[in-house]
């Protein structure tokens, strides 16, 4: 599992103080690029190579509101590995409450530049063996 910390701002609110729904999504993602990174296979790295990694579907789940300046730990997880497909789960609690705000699932292809599916092994065999290392028995 890897963790990742982020304040809510104040841009990030609607008008009744509470965190916009949206910007969830955006927090996943955030947390996403930084637990690919300390993988050692950031998307810079990635796409340097002419590899993507689209959203394939996404399931989420709203708890509990967060508002301006709540610290939020999102924890996330690699659920499954296929090879060509990735699929993570997150959890985001509030630091100060340790109140579970939120929880989400998403799944990821690799693809090179002209949108087609790749095989990790042949590009990154040991980015796919770190993944496969993440997920197994899963």
């Amino acid at each position: 599992m890897h963790s990742y910390i982020r304040k809510v701002k104040y841009y990030e609110t609607d008008k009744m103080g509470i965190t916009h729904h949206s910007n969830y999504i955006r927090w996943m993602e955030e947390a996403r690029m930084d637990f690919i990174k300390s993988l050692g296979y950031g998307m810079k790295r990635l796409e340097s190579e002419g590899v993507m990694s689209p959203v394939v579907s996404l399931e989420c789940k709203y708890k509990h509101p967060t508002t301006f300046d709540d610290t939020i730990k999102i924890e996330v997880k690699a659920v499954k590995y296929t090879g060509v497909r990735l699929c993570l789960s997150y959890t985001m609690i509030n630091t100060e409450t340790g109140t579970e705000v939120f929880t989400a699932k998403s799944s990821h292809c690799f693809i090179d530049e002209a949108k087609k599916p790749i095989a990790v092994k042949k590009h990154f065999p040991e980015f796919d063996e770190i993944l496969k290392s993440l997920t197994e028995g899963k």
